[in-house]
Parts: structure tokens; sequence; C-alpha cells
């Protein structure tokens, strides 16, 4: 971290960094980015060689990180969770952009049937932020958060236009060091290195003509036409709206002629949005996040590490209206000492996670994105609900289910399930469809919607008592999402031999209202940004 950061103004200088960078925090930091590079996935072993740090080591931040519910111990796996979106969710929120500008794009690719995407510089790349894709079979979209080199893309051509000689020299270092761009994992590797030529007359069209193209400069059939979205008082991109399509579709004239009109029309009603934007009232900060780190410690002990727990809650301090805090801020929001919450932001600007501004103020970087969010922000409501199912199933011994009510609302469909090792068991199969009105899943959906069911709707659950099958006795909850809506049921099936009704209700129901609870809370996370589709 080069130069001196504001915070050092609160310690002699001999105390700034890297002196005062927390190694754990800097070691747990790194977990989770190689965690984010393998796709959300990686055993203890194969943490071990990618970080190069020690096997007890890597045991005791993936047991601190479980405790925050941001990896999950799966057998042999350490799995990332919709919960470490949180992270990526204070970033996206401090920024606006998604909030201010997602409808646009949403808009535009409902009117193009193509792919728009939101993007922002991130030192010498660019960093998706938004994305709103078409579902077809040869799909063209990145995820967000994934970053890619400047020089790949239309965006980056736009962006570069603003850089200075110290930004092309990072640039020109980067390239000499990894020139297969081996460090992007999001854009296949280069066959063959390129010069720099190119990208500078790239640059140098995009400042003149105020608009770029990226004809298949990531892989063969991937086209976009790119213009950026520009701060209404200081002129310069805040992001760059693109269209991104397939050579099947639209040619890379094509993309000129037809489609980048309606772009510049719909990123100059993202400038307006931008300049009458209210400023946002602060949302109210995390509560009892240091109390909580403490009891952890003092719960697990050694096996917690607390300086990494502490160092990650500082990233939550931030978010919609919260975008540039003090120290002292951070401190008030977090519940942590000045001390405690001044080396956590030392340790976050030295990583790249954090930027000092002169005000004294700090803000959240893309790289934050960096910490689990690509991987997690395609996930789908059956894959996030399937851990918690298999949890649920290996407490009660009794099987169960996820489903939605198909379009027609007549049928439920089974999404995912989990099943027990009972010689006498329910067979649940995915995709398997059955009569909504005579499944306790069915009636916990219509309940939603149908004034047939208003006492499933009081009570909160259903209990259907062999009414499908003789024998099957089962009872649901209802799964909702961020704005209080039944999106899907889960439900535990059993034997009428095993369990009586008053069972099902006493037993069985509080274990299940808490699974429907975990998933809402991992849906609110994996949502706020992302669509989850239900199915």
């Amino acid at each position: 971290m080069p130069g001196k950061s504001v915070l050092d103004a609160d310690a002699p200088a001999e105390d700034g960094p890297p002196g005062e960078v927390v190694g754990p925090l800097v070691r747990g930091v790194g977990v989770l980015r190689r965690l984010t590079e393998a796709g959300g996935v990686l055993s203890p072993s194969a943490l071990e060689r990618a970080t190069g740090l020690a096997r007890s080591t890597v045991d005791r931040i993936a047991a601190t990180l479980a405790r925050m519910d941001y990896v999950r111990l799966d057998g042999r796996d350490v799995v990332l969770t919709p919960r470490v979106m949180e992270l990526g969710n204070a970033y996206l929120a401090a920024l606006r952009l998604p909030a201010l500008l997602g409808a646009r794009a949403d808009g535009l690719a409902d009117e193009l049937d193509e792919s728009v995407s939101l993007a922002v510089a991130d030192l010498d790349g660019v960093r998706f932020v938004h994305q709103a894709t078409r579902r077809r079979a040869l799909s063209v979209s990145f995820r967000i958060g994934d970053l890619l080199p400047a020089e790949r893309t239309a965006p980056g051509a736009l962006f570069a236009t603003g850089w200075t000689e110290p930004d092309w020299a990072r640039w020109r270092e980067r390239r000499a060091a990894d020139p297969r761009d081996t460090a992007f994992p999001a854009v296949p590797p280069r066959q063959t290195p390129a010069g720099d030529t190119a990208f500078t007359d790239r640059v140098e069209r995009a400042r003149q003509d105020g608009w770029a193209l990226d004809d298949q400069l990531i892989e063969p059939g991937l086209v976009a036409v790119s213009v950026p979205v520009r701060d209404p008082d200081t002129g310069r991109p805040v992001c760059v709206a693109s269209v991104v399509s397939h050579t099947s579709r639209h040619s890379a004239a094509d993309l000129r002629t037809s489609l980048l009109p309606r772009l510049r029309t719909a990123v100059a009603a993202m400038e307006s949005d931008l300049r009458t934007a209210p400023v946002p009232e602060p949302g109210p900060p995390p509560s009892g996040l240091a109390t909580w780190t403490t009891a952890s410690k003092h719960e697990l002990g050694r096996d917690f590490v607390e300086s990494l727990a502490r160092g990650l809650t500082v990233l939550t301090a931030f978010g919609a209206g919260r975008s540039a805090l003090p120290l002292t801020e951070v401190a008030r929001a977090t519940g942590l000492s000045r001390a405690t919450a001044r080396r956590a932001l030392l340790t976050h600007e030295h990583l790249g996670l954090v930027s000092a501004r002169p005000d004294r103020t700090f803000t959240l970087t893309p790289r934050v994105l960096d910490l689990g969010f690509p991987p997690l922000s395609r996930t789908t409501l059956p894959r996030l609900a399937e851990p918690h199912l298999r949890a649920l199933a290996d407490r009660l011994h009794e099987p169960t289910a996820l489903a939605v009510l198909t379009p027609d609302g007549t049928e439920i469909q089974y999404t995912a399930g989990a099943d027990t090792g009972r010689v006498l068991t329910v067979h649940i199969t995915v995709g398997a469809r059955l009569p909504a009105a005579a499944t306790s899943l069915g009636r916990v959906l219509l309940a939603d919607s149908s004034p047939s069911f208003p006492e499933v709707r009081a009570q909160g659950y259903a209990l259907a008592d062999e009414e499908l099958e003789s024998g099957l006795r089962s009872i649901a909850v209802p799964v909702r999402d961020r704005t209080g809506r039944v999106v899907a049921a889960v439900c535990v099936a059993t034997h009428a031999a095993r369990r009586t009704p008053e069972s099902c209700v006493h037993d069985v129901l509080p274990a299940l209202r808490t699974t429907a609870d975990r998933i809402r809370t991992d849906l609110r996370a994996a949502s706020r940004f992302t669509r989850v589709p239900p199915a």
C-alpha cells in the first residue's frame, strides 16, 4: 500500500502499515478469495495448497467462517454459503448504482431481448455490478462480481480514456507478468499474447466516439457495445452500460447500427436518474457484532479467530446511505473500539478492499466482490435450500422436500428434497407434480393467494393426513422472499404409523419452521442484488 494512510494521522508514523496489518484477517480474506476462484468449494487440503497456510490455520479459519455462516463444512469440503454475500451486498448498497439504474438495464434487456450489464472500473480491470440476462440455451453473460481485464472488454476501453500515466504503467506491468490473463478466471486464457497497440488504439477511438465495441475480444462469438454512464457533477464515468449478444444474432457492425441508438437513449435516462435521485437515508448499521464475536470466542476458544471475524464485520458497516464513513462511525456501527476498527481498516486498505479519501473517510472498493460473490450470484432456490433440507432430514430421520406452484396454480412441483435411510420411507422425486389442493405443500402455497385456505394462512402451516395416499402424513410451512411473498414451501413427510398428527405439530413443526427461516435468511442475502430463480 503505497503512501501514508489517512488513518496514520491518529498514530505515530512508525505505527503505520504494514506493521499494524492484522495477519489473521489477511489470511482469512485469502481463504475466501481462493474459495471464490475455485467456484465456491475446496477441501481443506486444497485450501492448504492454494494459500500456503498450515493445515491447522486453515482449519481455524474455516471454523471461524462457519461460525459466521459464511461457509459450510460439508463432509471433507469447505463450501461458500449465501450469507457471505452480505459482504458484497454492503459494497453494492453503498455504490447505489444497481438500485438506481438496475431497472433501466432490465427494461432495455426486455426491449432488445438481449443481455444488458452494468460494469465499474477496478484498477486496470472492469467488474460487473448488475446483469439482466436472457434465458437461452446459448447464454452470453457474466456473473455479478466477475473481474475482466480492461483490454478485453468494451467498458475497459471507455474507463481507460481517463487513465493517468501510473494507471498505464500498472496495466503494462500486469500484462508483462501475466500475458495469458491467468489471473482472471472469468475469461478464457489467451492463446497468444496481444500487443499493447491494439488496446491503446481502441481507447483513442472510444475517446473520440464516446462509445466502444467488443468484437469477440473475450471469446469467439461474443460481441458487445458499451456506453459510459457519467456522473452529473464531474462528467466522469461512474459505470458503463453494455448490450451483450452473440454473432448468431448480431454482428459487431449490426450492434452499432441497430442497438447503439437505443442503448444511448437508455443511458441518457440513467444519467437523468442520477441527477434527480434523492440522497438516501442511512440504513440502520449492524448491531451486536462485537458482542457476538466475543461470545463466540468464549464458546469456541482457540478455534474461533476473533480478529478475523471482527475484521470482516467492519465491511458490513457500509451500505445504503453509508457509502463513505469516518473511523469513528465505523467503530460506532460495529461496536468495536477505535483501535480495533482502525487496524481492520488499515488491513482492508492494504488488501485493496477499502479506499481512503482525502476527507478522512473510507469507502469500499469493487474488490469486496472477490469475497464469495460471483459463484453464488447465480444460485437457485433449490440449490440454496438443499443443505438445509438435508440437515432437517438428518435431524428428524424423515424425508423433506421443497416445492413451488406450477404456473396455472393447480399443481405443485418438487424442486429439491432430502431422503433418509429408513426401510419404509416416502420417495420424493425432483420434478414430480401432484395436485396442489391435496398436499400440505400445495395448501400452504395456495393460502397466500386464495381465500379457500384461511385456516392455513392464519396458523402458518398445513397438515395433510392420509389424503393423497393411505398412510402418508405430511406437514408444510411457507418460504417467503424479501418482500414477504410466499415463493415456495417446505415439508416433512412421514408414515402414519410413525407420527400422529399431534406429533407432527408439536415435534416436527418447530424444526420445520426453523428450517424455513434459515432458507429465507439465505434467500434474503442472495436475492438483494441478484435474481434467485425459484426452480
